[in-house]
């Protein structure tokens, strides 16, 4: 089922949508309409091409492993943090992404870091590495909340007005031109809209798997490609072409090389053994890759902090609290994280309830056995956040929004798998600091000076696509706050 909203809230229920008792009432959350019982081979293929997260049904979040078959291929749900662990952590040479995952991200991401593999990956990853350490990101704070405020001030005529707004829409916007800023420098003025609208055809039709590849059929039996899919590509690699061109005109900055970026990390690398620089197919992975993860991931975190905070007046409220007293109406630095540890747990509890990368895979390259549990050579192996954050035996009541969660004692005690929305192992995001640095920035940038309501009647359910997002937007309309 989906999440229909009423004007603020929801309709309190004891029980959410795991059938856990719930201690006291709390507003139903949006979900994604589930088969009402087990489906067979064709309904299975049918959930996973509407709605990649709807296959998930009620009977997996507390079993330890799940099997199904479809054709050839034999796909596996590993659900307990130990056997996480074992796939992301302490076994990944057994478990590269493999051809799956080839085939959904390859067509518009190539070579990039998220679909890379071995010693290739491992080059990429060094040389992306430097800028997303520590003191790097402290540079970028200024940029993040800058955008921040440009788009606060873009509010205030709507908000004035009482229009309703696509917040979903909004925070893509924002993280896109955020990305360009942070990670190329460069400002992609009118170019946000139609690029954002090429991701969004990419991750709509690239995230929908065809038949052949889940049921394991070779690649090479052809597979229509969407028309789309090719114009969005076409766009995409014009708007990279042009900042690399931009790039390479622009004169060097004595000591800098070609730019003290991410992009001009990339340009100025030179591999150690041959001395010769990426190609420009590389870049353009690279960046590709860099610009969709870069904003996709943290927008969608954006527009379910909005959703979850509309719907808990009560934690939005705390969250108010927490910024009026600590910033008092200025805009917030990376100095002022430490002391907003609200919002930070706010965006933590987002994550876990609607991780904006639902679905992690791999495939097992030799035969193995996890916890006396046989995994054949070649099983799809897939591990969950949506899963395996909201189990029952990990989680108390599971479907409740509940940001104390991410109390630092509770943390601890937590096993280190339990809760996983960047993936793990050596194969961790490497945008993870980035990403929730930037939705706490945003978060207390605008929270200062807006409320957000969610417009009544909306139909909101979580759409499996590569990432996770409202199915149909997010609309709501602006309450001018004092602050700020």
């Amino acid at each position: 089922m989906g999440g229909r909203v009423g004007a603020r809230g929801g309709t309190g229920v004891v029980t959410d949508d795991h059938g856990q008792k719930m201690t006291d009432p709390s507003p139903k959350l949006a979900y994604p309409r589930v088969p009402d019982s087990a489906v067979g081979t064709l309904g299975f293929l049918k959930a996973v091409r509407r709605n990649g997260v709807s296959i998930y049904g009620p009977d997996v979040f507390a079993k330890p492993i799940s099997r199904r078959k479809v054709g050839r291929q034999h796909f596996v749900l590993l659900n307990r943090p130990d056997y996480i662990e074992h796939v992301l952590l302490s076994h990944v040479d057994n478990y590269p992404k493999g051809r799956l995952n080839r085939r959904i991200l390859g067509p518009a991401l190539g070579q990039g870091l998220l679909t890379a593999e071995g010693d290739f990956w491992r080059r990429q990853r060094r040389i992306a590495a430097p800028a997303f350490q520590h003191a790097r990101l402290i540079g970028l704070a200024d940029t993040m909340v800058a955008s921040s405020a440009g788009l606060a001030t873009r509010w205030q005529a709507p908000a004035e007005g009482g229009e309703a707004l696509d917040v979903a829409h909004e925070m893509m916007a924002l993280t896109m031109e955020i990305v360009a800023l942070a990670l190329f420098s460069h400002d992609i003025g009118d170019r946000i809209e139609p690029l954002g609208a090429a991701v969004g055809t990419l991750i709509g039709s690239l995230g929908r798997p065809h038949v052949f590849d889940l049921a394991g059929l070779p690649e090479w039996l052809p597979r229509r490609r969407d028309p789309a899919v090719t114009a969005a590509l076409s766009y995409l690699d014009s708007a990279i072409a042009e900042i690399l061109a931009a790039r390479r005109a622009r004169p060097e900055t004595p000591g800098q090389g070609s730019g003290n970026d991410l992009l001009g990390m990339l340009l100025d690398t030179r591999d150690a053994d041959t001395g010769e620089g990426m190609s420009d197919r590389q870049l353009r992975d690279e960046i590709v890759t860099l610009f969709a993860a870069g904003h996709e991931t943290t927008a969608n975190t954006l527009a379910w902090i909005w959703y979850l905070l509309a719907m808990h007046p009560e934690a939005e409220a705390r969250l108010h609290g927490e910024l009026d007293a600590v910033l008092g109406g200025r805009d917030p630095g990376y100095a002022d994280l430490e002391a907003l540890p609200y919002t930070r747990m706010v965006a933590e509890e987002a994550m876990r309830l609607y991780p904006p990368a639902y679905s992690i895979s791999r495939v097992a390259a030799a035969d193995d056995v996890i916890d006396g549990h046989a995994i054949p050579k070649g099983s799809f192996i897939n591990v969950s956040p949506w899963v395996t954050q909201r189990n029952p035996t990990l989680w108390p009541e599971p479907g409740r929004f509940d940001p104390e969660r991410f109390m630092p004692a509770q943390v601890k005690a937590r096993s280190r798998y339990a809760y996983f929305p960047f993936g793990g192992g050596p194969r961790i995001c490497i945008g993870n600091g980035f990403a929730l640095m930037e939705a706490r920035l945003i978060l207390a940038t605008l929270a200062q000076r807006y409320r957000l309501a969610l417009v009544p009647g909306q139909d909101i359910e979580p759409l499996g696509r590569i990432t996770l997002r409202p199915s149909n937007g997010l609309h709501m309309t602006l309450q001018r706050r004092g602050g700020g």
